[in-house]
């Protein structure tokens, strides 16, 4: 079994804050992981909406203690305070990730615009959230992206299109079980999905007696239950700030049962992309998230 790290970098904090801490932490661990970094303006003051039309998005600011997470400076990013760029506004760091090995592609432009409305838009729309990011990324390090993650595990038909012309190697939009090739819109896209398997941090912390001291345990064994490839994502927000000591206690966890942590492009080595099953991609509740997401959902075609 590997164990891919998918990094997803949602605000300017986290950038400038929570990337150095991971880089430094993989360092020392030997391990290196994929980062996925939005590109555009941090509009996180702008997700406080989301308590009036999400249900079950005050319940995980609650649980995962938001200011704390993400503090006053960037609970009001983008409305009372003006809204900084988050990757495209520290080239530097992104040049730092991709020095120290490891993989990064980008999360998208707008992380809050994708998040809650993406699936309002057109295909035009939505295609063009992805390019402005990748139009960015390339500005910023000289070459364009080969890997994507959707915000929030939303894609639509116009996002998967998108990725098709940019060339990517592979997307890690969605939730799934093992690497497949995407149906959504009633068309099969060329680029491979490697999903994320696991629940996140945010998801799991105070239901069910999970706590920081516990969760690099439960991660740990739901992976080893799984008995396959698994794919973590965790936030340069949360892991790699407040809730530090649970990256920390994970990679422990993993090195004392003989897991080397890898990106996530590593699953699909030595795989043939036209080889992979081909699955729709479905609108789920999963639990623990304030609405629904992007998963992998019942194989509609591909090799036996």
């Amino acid at each position: 079994m590997r164990f891919a790290l998918k990094i997803d970098v949602d605000t300017r904090r986290g950038m400038d804050e929570g990337v150095p801490r991971l880089l430094d932490t993989l360092a020392a661990a030997g391990v290196r992981a994929t980062f996925f970094v939005s590109m555009g303006p941090d509009n996180s003051g702008k997700a406080a909406l989301r308590l009036f039309r999400r249900r079950g998005f005050a319940g995980k600011m609650v649980r995962t203690n938001a200011l704390r997470m993400y503090g006053l400076r960037t609970a009001l990013s983008g409305t009372l305070l003006p809204a900084r760029p988050v990757g495209s506004g520290r080239p530097d760091l992104l040049r730092a990730i991709v020095a120290a090995g490891h993989e990064a592609g980008v999360h998208g432009h707008d992380h809050v615009l994708w998040h809650d409305h993406l699936l309002e838009m057109s295909d035009a729309d939505a295609a063009r959230e992805l390019r402005r990011a990748a139009d960015a990324f390339a500005e910023a390090l000289g070459r364009p992206p080969d890997c994507a993650s959707a915000p929030a595990w939303i894609v639509a038909p116009g996002v998967l299109a998108e990725e098709e012309r940019l060339h990517l190697r592979y997307a890690a939009d969605v939730r799934g079980a093992a690497p497949f090739l995407p149906r959504l819109g009633g068309r099969v896209t060329t680029v491979p999905q490697v999903p994320t398997t696991l629940p996140t941090l945010d998801e799991v912390l105070g239901l069910g007696g999970v706590t920081e001291a516990t969760f690099g345990a439960h991660v740990g064994s739901l992976a080893a239950a799984a008995g396959r490839d698994a794919v973590f994502t965790l936030h340069a927000e949360a892991e790699g700030m407040s809730f530090h000591r649970c990256l920390i206690d994970l990679l422990a966890r993993l090195a004392d049962a003989g897991a080397s942590p890898v990106p996530c492009g590593a699953l699909l080595d030595g795989v043939e992309a036209a080889r992979l099953p081909v699955h729709d991609v479905v609108l789920e509740e999963v639990p623990g998230r304030a609405g629904p997401l992007s998963v992998q959902g019942p194989r509609a075609g591909g090799p036996a």
